[in-house]
């Protein structure tokens, strides 16, 4: 007998039909449940290791400078006599003395032993009365003689590689001839010396025994005939400081001459060497204090002071709103317990370290305005401190004869909060400023790492696609979601979305090249669409009110929208077709012109007009989608219990429509917002990527996100520029994430508040 057929699910009992299914459905569920919940574990923890490994590169930046002391011995050819000068070579295998007999002793760092050693040519019966050395990367110094002259000697490191091993090769070389040359005519001692060294020549200047400041320039001349290089000496005497001079100090640039007394510094301006000219004495100390230590900061623009009081400060010419160069204090940083008794500044950043008569040594960097580290070097007062060329290594001689070579490690010492978030006076500007810009062409750059200038772009960015996008985005959310016709609602809404998927490339693409320039072209008509557009989109609406019922009615309900069409379009062409005619009324026929003129308002072509337009249309479709859907989610029970009760459309939207709707409504605001602040190509495209802090709709700027994308390419890895890129993101981040909770709590107080509606 054959089996009955199965009985159909519909004919079974329900509890026969739940026993059958309700296997299946749990498994169901319980793997939907499941893997929702993984895949938003997995997002956060996604999250989570973005955020560790943006910190894991940013916090190295913060990490305080470390020295490891190498070896101490005593010093290297001691038979040499007193030491007036060390210096490091860029490997710190080999370091170098200048001493009082005329002697150069080279050594090897790691134990003192002599490399090598050059008797100076001093003319017999001549002794050494002074010292002075060149900036640092020119490993340039001069001996003031007793007889009113000086020699002028380079000390150079030729690396070789024989057998595939590193051989530095110490020598001398004599820019001016092994001969000393005059700088003094009256053939007295110099007392004090100062030397600088450049392409076109050599600068000397002298305070001579008898308290005479002589000025004295080599410039070079090279002969076309058989290209043999001679040197035209020019020698002035300038005016006598009221100080008897302890220190004297010519610039990189060989435009500046300083002269240090006890207290008081005269600063002369020698950009010609045959007219210099006093520009400020000034004091630069208060009470019984003196000048213990003066030296340049690396480009020879700012400098260091060390006092007997163990106080330390930057000064460094400001030009006022006359042209006028004055000497100014900068800053001061923390004072050591005893009388500064040497400084050195690094090569090719704007750090120096300074050593004090109790043996303490200090590192610090000028422009984080930051104290590094200081640490006991030795136990008795330090004479001599130099610092190598990487800025990794350290050399120094104390009174007792010893030499102490240490390692430091000192990565990022131009981080600080104040270098990011704070005002900063950096050299060359009149003021205090936030500025962004972290290259340049000249090694002696002061790099400028402020954040606030592109984080202000950001916002400022932001702020204007915002304006541009939420009247247009809400208010089309509001007539598609509850005055528009569903079937042109069918047709609107997905036309609106599917812009969301235009590549932003494309958009920056066409902002930069070509909105920009039709911006420019027609101001005055863009400007004038912002009063005459609404003003006929009213006289519009209150026209159609006034025509006969029998023609409204002709259009269906839900489709009056669709009239403005035309109207916005004869409006927008004819504000565009007058642009030239307003400008010639009311603007000079310029109206760029005009506003810089007038209104002293710079114009940018690629402006906040053009990025406004731009995003705006990048960030519309998603603040209008989810405006939208939440506006035509709100019941329809309330809509029509609404109606019912006598109110009109407006009173109903307004009353109870948008207050339902808002949760939605904020939220869309602010992913749109989120949207606008993380934008790279449109910013990066049509802004002109200018970081300046200028909220005008004319001037452009330059955003977190396209910063990181402009420089990132360029940055050498794990260099500061580079984690301070990471460090833009990880701020990108944090405001992102911030915006984004902030929004979910009003979005959620919203919800509760209107949720009884």
């Amino acid at each position: 007998m054959a089996n009955p057929p199965p009985t159909p699910p519909s004919l079974l009992p329900p509890a026969e039909v739940l026993a059958r299914t309700g296997g299946r459905r749990r498994f169901i569920d319980s793997a939907a449940r499941y893997g929702m919940a993984f895949g938003g574990i997995s997002v956060i923890i996604a999250i989570l290791l973005i955020f560790v490994y943006l910190l894991y590169v940013v916090l190295p930046m913060f990490a305080p400078a470390s020295v490891q002391p190498a070896v101490s011995y005593p010093v290297a050819g001691a038979g040499g006599g007193e030491t007036l000068h060390l210096a490091l070579e860029e490997q710190n295998e080999l370091g170098v003395r200048f001493t009082r007999s005329a002697r150069v002793v080279f050594f090897r760092t790691e134990d003192g032993s002599v490399r090598d050693t050059h008797q100076l040519p001093l003319p017999a019966g001549v002794e050494v009365t002074s010292f002075a050395a060149a900036d640092p990367t020119l490993a340039t110094v001069a001996l003031g003689l007793s007889d009113g002259r000086a020699l002028v000697v380079r000390h150079r490191y030729d690396v070789t590689f024989p057998g595939d091993e590193r051989v530095i090769t110490p020598a001398l070389e004599y820019p001016l001839g092994e001969a000393p040359v005059l700088v003094d005519p009256e053939g007295k001692p110099l007392a004090r010396l100062a030397v600088q060294r450049g392409e076109e020549g050599v600068s000397l200047a002298a305070a001579t025994a008898d308290r005479r400041l002589v000025l004295t320039s080599y410039q070079q001349e090279t002969s076309f005939l058989d290209d043999s290089v001679s040197y035209e000496r020019t020698s002035v005497t300038l005016p006598t400081p009221s100080e008897e001079p302890t220190r004297v100090l010519i610039d990189k640039d060989q435009r500046e001459l300083y002269v240090a007394g006890i207290g008081r510094i005269s600063y002369f301006d020698i950009t010609d060497p045959a007219t210099p000219a006093l520009v400020q004495e000034l004091s630069v100390l208060q009470g019984d204090e003196r000048i213990a230590a003066l030296e340049f900061l690396a480009g020879g623009i700012s400098l260091l002071i060390g006092t007997s009081a163990g106080k330390l400060s930057q000064w460094f010419p400001v030009r006022d709103d006359k042209g006028k160069y004055s000497l100014t204090h900068i800053r001061d940083f923390d004072a050591h317990a005893a009388a500064i008794s040497a400084i050195a500044g690094e090569h090719n950043r704007k750090g120096f370290l300074a050593a004090d008569v109790s043996g303490r040594l200090g590192i610090y960097h000028t422009t984080a305005h930051r104290t590094l580290l200081v640490e006991p070097l030795s136990g008795h007062a330090v004479s001599h401190v130099a610092v190598s060329p990487r800025a990794n290594a350290l050399l120094a001689e104390d009174t007792q004869g010893d030499i102490i070579f240490w390692r430091i490690h000192n990565e990022h010492p131009e981080i600080s909060w104040s270098a990011l978030w704070g005002k900063v006076w950096y050299e060359s500007h009149e003021e205090p400023k936030y500025t962004w810009q972290s290259s340049s062409a000249s090694n002696d750059f002061e790099p400028k790492f402020s954040l606030v200038p592109i984080s202000f772009g950001t916002l400022k960015a932001a702020f204007y696609a915002m304006m541009f996008a939420i009247p247009l985005a809400i208010m089309g959310a509001i007539f598609t979601a509850h005055f528009m016709s569903p079937r042109m609602r069918r047709v609107v809404k997905p036309s609106i979305e599917i812009m969301e998927a235009l590549p932003t490339v494309i958009l920056g693409f066409l902002a930069g090249l070509w909105l920009a320039p039709i911006v420019e072209k027609h101001l005055p008509g863009i400007f004038s669409l912002l009063i005459i557009l609404p003003l006929a989109i009213l006289l519009a609406a209150y026209g159609w009110q006034r025509l006969p019922g029998a023609v409204r009615h002709l259009v269906p309900d839900g489709w009056e929208g669709a009239l403005l069409i035309p109207v916005v379009l004869l409006i927008g062409g004819l504000a565009i077709a007058m642009s030239p005619v307003l400008e010639v009324w009311f603007f000079g026929g310029d109206m760029r012109v005009w506003l810089t003129s007038t209104l002293g308002v710079d114009f940018d072509q690629r402006n906040s007009i053009v990025v406004g337009i731009a995003m705006g249309f990048a960030v519309i479709p998603t603040i209008f989608s989810i405006a939208e859907d939440a506006i035509f989610a709100v019941p329809k029970h309330l809509v029509i219990g609404s109606l019912a009760m006598g109110a009109t459309p407006w009173q109903t939207l307004v009353r109870v429509v948008l207050l339902t709707a808002s949760p939605g409504i904020f939220s869309a605001v602010m992913i749109g917002f989120g949207r606008a602040v993380g934008e790279t190509m449109i910013v990066l495209m049509a802004t002109g990527n200018t970081p300046i802090m200028d909220m005008s709709i004319f001037q452009g700027m330059r955003t977190l996100a396209a910063n990181i994308a402009v420089e990132m390419p360029e940055s050498e890895v794990n260099s500061t520029h580079y984690r301070v890129l990471f460090l833009a993101g990880l701020v990108l981040f944090a405001f992102t994430f911030l915006v984004n909770t902030a929004a979910e709590i009003v979005r959620q107080r919203l919800r509760r508040r209107y949720s009884s509606l």
